[in-house]
């Protein structure tokens, strides 16, 4: 079976989407709505960097609607616009489209998002018959799905770490690298991420899925980071970090169980390798995940990824994409309704085996 799909936005995630969309054995590519002007009325498959496919991009979001799509793959950024990307996805769920998203981190695990989010999409979701599922890498299947997965192979749990050590420098995200994260500003200046409650509305999700998976109870959720500045000035791909400035950020998202952190996110992010050396390091070249489940007995788990242009960032936002365009035909089968990875069969990458 053949399902028609809109891709939703061309940043990042959203171009790696489109041309995946546009190989894709399983999808077909019916509509692409775009934000620029300058995109408008080229055709979705030059954009893409390929051949023409006959489907011009559009700024008509009642054009796209009226499509009748199978599915969009939403991956407008929703960080900064969490209603309007929460609007966006409804007028399609209302439509009867089903929605695969990267927009809103914190839907990843609906049971502890925002529940006036929950209730306007599951509205919608009911009015269309049709269903919402919100993933990616991370939030998503490196920090839910696969710690989920490997407790299944283990005896007795004591605690559950999903480390994501990468080097940032080439993320192509001016907004969420110098703004959001915070990198290249100076280390009095506390940046959107570092905010009260910000950590774990984007990560808190996952952990409470992981104790939804484990059926434990959660006593609170804790946030905790540090950050570290360069001592060098240095350029990156999107411009010039002066010394002393941050360069250098670790944080962990504690699900706390029993009075301890049982269930931790942690991240290590640099944008240059010289940074903070004492922190966690890479176990490769590009960095990656390390799931680590201490009890009995012991895992350990590293995943790794490299996209054709060697780059791991690349690669991470491919993976993003595929999480979701794979999952289509799993989605366009669940009951209408706001869905999780716990709510999914195994999505595996049928027909890509060419």
């Amino acid at each position: 079976m053949t399902y028609r799909v809109v891709q939703f936005s061309t940043g990042n995630v959203g171009m790696l989407a489109l041309r995946a969309i546009i190989e894709h054995p399983d999808l077909e590519l019916v509509g692409l709505w775009v934000h620029s002007p300058d995109k408008v009325g080229v055709d979705a498959g030059v954009l893409a960097g390929g051949d023409a496919v006959g489907v011009r991009a559009t700024d008509d979001l009642d054009a796209i609607l009226a499509l009748r799509a199978d599915a969009v793959m939403h991956t407008a950024t929703g960080d900064l616009r969490p209603d309007d990307a929460v609007t966006e996805m409804c007028r399609f769920l209302e439509a009867g489209t089903n929605v695969v998203s990267t927009s809103v981190v914190s839907l990843v695990h609906p049971a502890s998002a925002d529940p006036n989010a929950v209730a306007r999409i599951a509205a919608a979701c009911a009015i269309g018959s049709a269903s919402c599922f919100t993933s990616g890498i991370d939030p998503g299947f490196a920090n839910d799905l696969l710690p989920i997965v490997l407790s299944g192979f283990v005896q007795r749990i004591a605690t559950i770490r999903v480390q994501e050590i990468l080097n940032y420098a080439t993320y192509m995200q001016p907004e969420v690298l110098f703004e959001t994260m915070g990198f290249a500003k100076p280390l009095d200046q506390t940046p959107l991420l570092l905010l009260p409650g910000v950590l774990t509305f984007a990560w808190g999700g996952v952990v409470a899925m992981i104790a939804e998976a484990l059926d434990v109870e959660l006593d609170e959720i804790r946030e905790v980071y540090e950050r570290r500045a360069t001592d060098t000035s240095f350029d990156i791909a999107l411009g010039h970090v002066d010394a002393g400035t941050v360069a250098g950020l670790r944080f962990e998202v504690q699900g706390i169980v029993n009075d301890r952190p049982a269930i931790i996110v942690e991240h290590v992010t640099r944008i240059h390798d010289d940074v903070a050396p004492d922190w966690p390091q890479p176990r490769s070249q590009h960095g990656g995940y390390v799931i680590t489940i201490e009890g009995e007995p012991n895992l350990e788990c590293e995943l790794r990824f490299t996209a054709s242009d060697g780059d791991e960032n690349t690669g991470g936002l491919i993976c993003t994409a595929m999480r979701l365009l794979n999952a289509v035909p799993a989605v366009v089968a669940a009951p209408a309704g706001i869905l999780s990875a716990l709510d999914l069969p195994v999505v595996a990458g049928r027909h890509l085996l060419r």
